[in-house]
């Protein structure tokens, strides 16, 4: 058992609160017994995608039989793991109350290669849903429009750097689970990548109060759509405006200037669906 937090283990996982030991150790932590539960539940669907390395526990601090079923099924599917004393899984967790187990997995298997991902949305006899995230940077609103993308049946997320990291604790405890259940990837040069989902079949459409068309007075969001999504402060990069054919708005009708990002991707992923039923 581990009961140092300087123990060079304890000090590497703590360093995954930062973006740039994230991606040097490839992995990224994830603790709750929730999301635990999706990864395990996707992890038996796609083994090779999610891949758990570490798993630092603390039986005392497991209550009821989630915890152990937990870490049984983490070890069965690769996990090693890791006992360790309270206070040092404490100094672990970013959890106000631990739940006894925080685990880091693999973070190149979880993250789509951009080619890979364009391979596997290519739109059918049913429309999908791609949703193009423009330099977001706030953990917490890339974290619910995750997680409202996989319970709307969003297809995929392709981000456009600079953006947030999609493996911020941050992020990933918005997302409550859905990092490991909806596809997504990462692109330095939108304006290469915007022309070839037009070329798949979407049309892209961008959210933007003063161009857009109140939503449910636009049939912009019919059939295969590309949904694009602009950053908190300055919304869409102008150097897309060419890529995108058409945009779409919410109406405002207190004194609020504008909506959280989150809230507006949330609503036009609903709308899309409503659209598409």
């Amino acid at each position: 058992m581990i009961t140092s937090t300087k123990n060079p283990r304890i000090i590497d996982v703590r360093k995954l609160d930062h973006r740039k030991h994230r991606q040097r150790q490839d992995r990224f932590l994830v603790e709750g017994l929730q999301l635990l539960a999706l990864a395990m539940e996707m992890q038996a669907k796609a083994p090779g995608k999610i891949v758990p390395r570490d798993i630092f526990y603390c039986a005392d601090l497991f209550t009821g039989d989630t915890a152990p079923r937990l870490l049984a099924q983490l070890t069965a599917a690769g996990g090693a793991p890791v006992p360790v004393a309270e206070h040092v899984l404490n100094a672990i967790s970013d959890r106000d109350t631990s739940q006894g187990l925080a685990v880091t997995f693999q973070l190149s298997k979880v993250e789509w290669p951009i080619e890979a991902l364009l391979a596997a949305i290519k739109p059918g006899q049913s429309p999908k849903l791609v949703l193009v995230l423009d330099k977001l940077q706030d953990p917490g609103n890339l974290g619910t429009l995750i997680r409202t993308a996989d319970a709307a049946g969003v297809t995929a997320i392709i981000l456009l750097e600079p953006c947030v990291d999609a493996f911020d604790p941050k992020t990933v405890r918005g997302t409550m689970g859905s990092i490991f259940t909806v596809p997504f990837a990462r692109v330095q040069h939108p304006a290469e990548l915007l022309p070839r989902l037009a070329g798949l079949g979407y049309r892209l459409v961008g959210a933007d109060a003063p161009r857009g068309q109140t939503v449910w007075n636009s049939t912009a969001l019919a059939g295969s759509v590309g949904l694009v999504l602009g950053n908190e402060a300055r919304g869409l990069d102008p150097e897309l405006q060419p890529h995108i054919a058409g945009y779409v708005s919410l109406p405002l009708l207190g004194h609020a200037e504008s909506l959280n990002v989150s809230v507006a991707g949330g609503v036009l992923m609903y709308e899309w669906l409503r659209v598409n039923e």
